[in-house]
């Protein structure tokens, strides 16, 4: 792990890091969360019955589109070409949770980790917005890096 910060200069100002000089490497990023809710509102999301429509058809989308424009709202990400962003739900009905894990590709000079985290955030969010009238106090959970691959740090894996 590096001692500094990445994005400020020497004066302590915020910058966008140079990234010309490094390689085109292959890159890739995952990340995950969770939402808690109701058993009631988990039996809709399952089912597909909720009264806005598939839950996590609009969720999956949302989280693909998210990771396209991750640059547009972390101020000092690069916009990078995606190759791929694979969004997998899993349900556990015993814990009424959802749980997304996002994918993100690229082959470029910069890592897609702020993509693949955008992702499974806006992913959840959608899940909180689509059912949000019949359960307020859904909660968001553990949104985190898993794994990254490529780019001069290597392979890097969470707990």
């Amino acid at each position: 792990m590096s001692d500094s910060l990445t994005h400020f200069d020497a004066d302590g100002q915020a910058h966008m890091v140079d990234v010309g000089d490094k390689s085109e490497t292959r890159r890739v990023a995952v990340a995950t969360g969770r939402i808690r809710m109701q058993p009631a509102t988990f039996g809709m999301v399952r089912s597909g019955s909720a009264k806005k429509g598939d839950v996590l058809g609009v969720a999956r989308i949302a989280a693909i589109q998210a990771s396209k424009r991750t640059s547009e709202l972390i101020p000092l990400c690069h916009p990078i070409p995606l190759t791929r962003v694979a969004v997998e739900f899993e349900l556990d009905e015993a814990a009424s949770t959802v749980a997304c894990t996002v994918t993100a590709e690229t082959v470029g000079r910069t890592g897609v980790e702020m993509e693949a985290l955008t992702a499974a955030s806006v992913a959840l969010l959608t899940i909180y917005d689509m059912c949000k009238a019949v359960d307020r106090g859904m909660a968001i959970e553990a949104v985190r890096l898993l794994e990254k691959k490529g780019g001069k740090s290597g392979h890097w894996t969470g707990a």
